[in-house]
Formats: structure tokens, sequence, C-alpha cells
């Protein structure tokens, strides 16, 4: 089993923007030492307490210049939001500057603000997701290509540069709403996926959906982000992290609001997971769908979850919340990756 971590960028009451930047990259090249296979970095906008990772691909950019082997992944580009000649080539870039390691996680996302600030509207959001799919693949793949669909168009282009990965870097696409992972299984690709919005059971469906729509002898590749501390004990684990923990679900909570009156059927399945996170207590995250504790128990949950879920990578989402200090990251990320990674490879 492969092992990731992931960070979304919150930075919340006085904190520095430029120092938080200063810490995730720190965090980057500390991955990347300690072994972890891959970064994940996601793209959210317009809310600075959530995220101020508005652009990964220039982060992971940056970070292939400061590491030499981890892989550097989008989790997610939000592919309805941009001009896919746009993210095409700024992809192709990452990957040239990164030696060929760049990993392209895609997704739609689920935060009305999104939609209202780049003036998209939301019920569009999965034709253009995947129209865009198959335009940048074109792009990547085809020296010049013509390309006609509702929402993007081209005539004869030639889009530079070309990823150094051949055919192209892989795509995976987030898949935390139902209709998504029979889409990935239609198109063969791998997902991401996350108990923190959807709730177990239901997550477990939707990857019996996938698996079983694969092509005949396809495995198929499932990557799974997980809240995770390691601590000298499961009582200092809760102490250090429960806070920024019920932040990060209040923040959430807030995005996944319609805006006024609107009302996206579409998205039917975000509306359900605002009224469960509404609810849920620290209880409720390390009891179903998290790795708090020392690195005794923590091997034990990891090795646990992965007989549940069958996952080929378990993504470490480590400071959840951006609350915690930069020093209790390291060493969480430190003991993980000593002391649990070994046991559950």
């Amino acid at each position: 089993m492969r092992f990731g971590f992931f960070d979304q960028l919150p930075c919340a009451g006085t904190d520095s923007e430029y120092q938080r930047y200063q810490d995730l990259m720190a965090q980057i090249e500390l991955g990347d030492v300690l072994g972890f296979d891959t970064v994940w970095l996601g793209e959210l906008h317009f809310s600075r307490a959530f995220s101020i990772l508005a652009d990964p691909l220039m982060v992971l950019a940056a970070a292939a210049q400061r590491t030499t082997r981890i892989r550097l992944g989008t989790a997610v580009t939000l592919l309805p939001l941009h001009n896919p000649v746009k993210i095409a080539e700024e992809a192709a870039v990452a990957d040239l500057l990164s030696n060929g390691r760049l990993e392209f996680g895609v997704g739609r996302g689920t935060a009305p603000v999104h939609y209202d600030g780049y003036r998209i509207p939301q019920d569009e959001s999965r034709e253009r997701f995947e129209e865009a799919i198959d335009f940048i693949v074109q792009a990547w793949t085809q020296n010049q290509f013509s390309f006609q669909g509702k929402y993007f168009r081209a005539r004869d282009l030639t889009v530079v540069p070309k990823p150094l990965q051949t055919p192209h870097p892989r795509v995976r696409i987030a898949a935390n709403s139902p209709d998504t992972f029979p889409l990935a299984a239609r198109r063969r690709l791998p997902i991401f996926a996350t108990p923190l919005i959807n709730p177990p059971d239901k997550l477990k469906e939707g990857l019996g959906v996938y698996r079983a729509a694969l092509p005949a002898g396809m495995h198929g590749d499932t990557a799974l982000a997980f809240p995770v501390h390691v601590a000298t004990s499961r009582e200092q684990a809760r102490a250090e992290c429960e806070t920024s923990l019920l932040s990060f679900l209040r923040e959430a909570g807030d995005r996944l609001r319609p805006l006024g009156s609107a009302d996206i059927k579409s998205f039917e399945a975000w509306r359900q997971v605002l009224a469960r996170i509404q609810r849920v207590k620290y209880e409720d995250v390390d009891g179903e769908m998290a790795v708090f504790g020392d690195p005794d128990y923590c091997v034990q949950r990891v090795q646990a979850l992965r007989r549940e879920y069958g996952m080929d990578e378990f993504i470490c989402y480590f400071n959840q919340g951006g609350l915690m200090e930069h020093s209790l990251v390291k060493q969480s990320m430190t003991l993980f990756a000593n002391e649990v990674m070994p046991h559950c490879r």
C-alpha cells in the first residue's frame, strides 16, 4: 500500500499567509525525506480560514525544486472553473519541472461560493468536467487537435509544452458523489475518496459500484484520505488535534451551504453531507474515519482500515483546520513515517 499526505492550507485567525506557505513547503520537503509516496494539494477559493491554496499546480512546481522523489499531486484541480487550455499548459509545465512526478487529480468541487466567484453555473459542472478531461488529454497527446464541445472548443490547436510522462500524467477523479463512482469506472480511471465527505457505509457502497463496473480483471486504484495525528497516547492526540479538527468541520459546513435561494438538484448529496457535518463530534470522527493515537494504536487502525476499504493508497490529512503548530505536524508526520508506515506497506 502506498502512503501520501494531503493539505489544503487553512489560514485561521492572525496566522501569516507567508508563514503558512513556508510551513507547507517544509512539510513537503520532510515528506520527501521520510519516504511518503505522494503529497496531495487541494484547490479551494474565497475563504482564508478554510484554504489559501488557490493554485496547487504552482505550489507543486515550486515543491519540485526542493524534492527529488515524492510524487506531486493535485487533490483536486477544479476543472469546471477553468479554461482547459490553461490547465493543460500549467500541468505540463509542472510535470516537466518535477521530472515527471505530477499526479493530476481532478474534480468538480462542492462549494457554491466557488462557482459564484468564478461566475460559472454550478448545474453545468458535470458536463464541463467531462469535456475538460477529454480536452486536456487530447491537448497532451496530439500535436494538433480540434474539439467541439458544448462549453469548450478548439480548431487545429497545438498546445505546448507537452508533459514529460507518456502518454500523459495519470488522471485521478475525486469520487465523492454517487454518480462519480460509475463515471470513473467507465473511464477506467483511478479515484480519490474520503469518509469525511461520504459516511463509511456510503463510501463502501460507492467503492463497490466502482470496482464492479470496471472491466473484468481490472482492479482499479483507490486512494482514500483519513484524518491522522500520531502522538504519545490517544489522550495526547486528542488534546493536540481536537480543536483544529472541529474548526475544519465547521468551516467545511459553511462552504457547502447554498448561496441565497440556489438549489442545485445535482448536488443533493452535498446537502446530505452538510446535515451530517453539522451533527458530527470528535468521537464520531475518531471512531469511524480517523487515526488518532500512539504509534501502536495507529498501526492497528491503519491495518483495520485497509481491510475495511481495500484502498491502494492511504492518504494522511495531518492538520485539518490548520490550527496545529508546524513543529507538532512535523512530529506527527515523522512518527507516522518511522513507526506506522513500515508495518502497513
